[in-house]
């Protein structure tokens, strides 16, 4: 067998063994680990279901354009002509003023208003439907569409977008904040739990000194040690979030139900679970990193 491979099987077999050495003190730093990770891994949870939420239920951006006045249909044509050329165009729906002026007829009070008048004070219109909904994009296709001919006034109606975006954006930078902080939170535990270890084991690591033992031999079953916790915590948080996600889905789908949204609360993916183990066990590994070189610096 290639001998790195078997110096850290043997490291691998002493960490396991360190670890059930103390069962119950393994079982409370792995649940101080695993509610660490599972904050920001529910909120990943929640945050990846509001956005897939948000991008349901949010109405589509459009795009009102209106020609002046005395445009006649021509005018229309050849810009229609110019939506079709147009990428950033998704589609566009054509309103007529005849069209306009007979339907705020039926409304009440103003057919009197639109009959004494001595024509017909409507434009035609269009309502777009952007190729790229985001609020920059919305912007700058209205942007264009303003110095086509015989264009009177582009609107949008893009509050609602900035605002969701916004909301996103906010929702994404808190919770790398919430999560930076419990990885240092992590590694902290990590850090304290090795540096125990090293003081209960320092009279065989003096030993093994003697004995001519490297520092990389005397680090790896310690650095094993803290990727077994680590992974142990993320285990226990993928656990924690996939009970809250089973609690949470019943109340969220009776409340979409009556919204008629027809949402149900989707659990971590498995890319994320998986960003979630290996992350898990880098801190663990990191904060035994910290640890021995502190110790071994020192001593």
């Amino acid at each position: 067998m290639n001998i790195w491979l078997s110096h850290h099987l043997t490291a691998l077999t002493l960490a396991l063994r360190r670890l059930s050495s103390a069962p119950v003190n393994t079982l409370l730093s792995l649940l101080a680990m695993g509610i660490a990770l599972a904050l920001p891994a529910g909120g990943q949870m929640l945050f990846s279901n509001a956005q897939q939420l948000a991008n349901r239920s949010a109405p589509a951006a459009r795009i009102s354009l209106y020609l002046s006045v005395d445009a006649d249909r021509k005018a229309a044509t050849d810009l229609e002509a110019k939506f079709k050329a147009n990428p950033a165009i998704k589609s566009w729906q054509f309103m007529s003023k005849e069209d306009t002026s007979a339907r705020m007829r039926k409304a009440e009070g103003l057919g009197d208003v639109i009959d004494a008048l001595p024509k017909n004070p409507f434009p035609d219109a269009y309502v777009l439907a952007p190729q790229d909904e985001s609020p920059a994009a919305v912007e700058a296709l209205a942007a264009q569409l303003r110095k086509l001919p015989r264009v009177e006034h582009v609107q949008l109606d893009s509050a609602w977008v900035r605002r969701l975006d916004a909301l996103l954006r906010l929702g994404r930078s808190s919770l790398f904040i919430l999560a930076g902080l419990l990885s240092v939170g992590l590694i902290a535990i990590t850090f304290n739990t090795i540096r125990l270890q090293v003081l209960t084991q320092r009279s065989e690591i003096e030993v093994s000194r003697l004995l001519g033992a490297t520092d990389a031999f005397i680090r790896r079953p310690f650095y094993w040690f803290g990727a077994l916790q680590g992974l142990g915590g993320g285990i226990v948080a993928w656990f924690i979030v996939a009970l809250a996600t089973i609690g949470l889905a019943r109340p969220i789908g009776e409340i979409a139900q009556l919204y008629s949204l027809g949402f149900a609360l989707q659990p971590l993916s498995l890319g994320n679970s998986l960003l979630l183990l290996v992350a898990a066990t880098a801190l663990g590994w990191g904060g035994a990193a910290l640890s021995l070189g502190q110790y071994l610096k020192d001593s």
